[in-house]
């Protein structure tokens, strides 16, 4: 049975695309079979992954809206091992249809409840908000990893987003818990950067991980090609990184 984790933070910015692709290509390349699901209207990794959200016949929100089979929407990808459930712009559409809809939470967990059983990871990349689809997305995760951005603002709205995850594990969700806090965007030349890490690990302690994602050039080039960063330059401090971060959640769940 696959582990289901969403990367999610109502902030935008922060990382969560960058995080779900290259965590998803980096446990694909180590040999697992992943399905990265693009839960964010704006398609960005969908995009990012070589996939044009303009040329889909069919996508995440026929998927979600019981319109079409979750495996016909599946496509594969560049990467060996891994493969996209793509979403183009009309799934914001979903966040008005699903305002009056029964159990309308559950939407997701429905929808890809047939594959779960096909992958070893399933990463869920949600849109910068805490709208219906986010919370559908955590209502069918296993986990959630919450990318914070090491400048000054990086805990403004942590508190509204870890209440939110304490709603859904209490009237949704019981077994969801939170795989991890991400440091992100890491420049170690700036005081300011180490003090927000300090203040994170000193507050958060063992919930946020051990790997930190450096601003790297290459990193931020890579979607430009359609590629995660392991296939576009896997010498790259960004590659290291994300292999890192898989490796850690990897042994974190018993894997390694």
């Amino acid at each position: 049975m696959g582990k289901i984790i969403s990367v999610a933070n109502q902030k935008g910015g922060v990382g969560k695309t960058t995080t779900s692709c290259n965590l998803s290509a980096s446990l694909a390349v180590l040999e697992y079979k992943v399905l990265l699901i693009d839960a964010d209207p704006q398609a960005n990794a969908t995009s990012g992954l070589g996939i044009d959200p303009d040329q889909l016949e069919k996508s995440a929100y026929e998927c979600f809206m019981g319109q079409a089979n979750v495996k016909d929407c599946i496509v594969e990808t560049d990467t060996p091992n891994l493969y996209l459930l793509p979403t183009r712009i009309d799934l914001v559409g979903a966040e008005i249809e699903l305002v009056n809809a029964k159990k309308r939470e559950f939407y997701i967990q429905n929808a890809i409840q047939p594959v779960k059983d096909d992958y070893d990871f399933i990463i869920i990349d949600c849109s910068p908000s805490l709208g219906i689809i986010t919370i559908n997305a955590l209502t069918a995760s296993d986990s959630v990893i919450i990318p914070i951005q090491s400048e000054y603002f990086a805990l403004e709205g942590l508190g509204k987003l870890l209440n939110t995850v304490r709603i859904v594990q209490t009237r949704l969700n019981t077994s969801l818990s939170i795989e991890g806090l991400l440091i992100t965007m890491y420049d170690s030349r700036l005081r300011l950067a180490r003090q927000v890490v300090e203040d994170v690990r000193s507050h958060f302690k063992s919930m946020v991980f051990d790997t930190m994602i450096y601003r790297n050039t290459k990193l931020a080039e890579a979607p430009s090609y359609g590629k995660p960063i392991i296939m576009h330059d896997a010498s790259s401090m960004g590659a290291i990184n994300y292999l890192n971060l898989a490796n850690e959640i990897l042994k974190r769940n018993g894997k390694i």
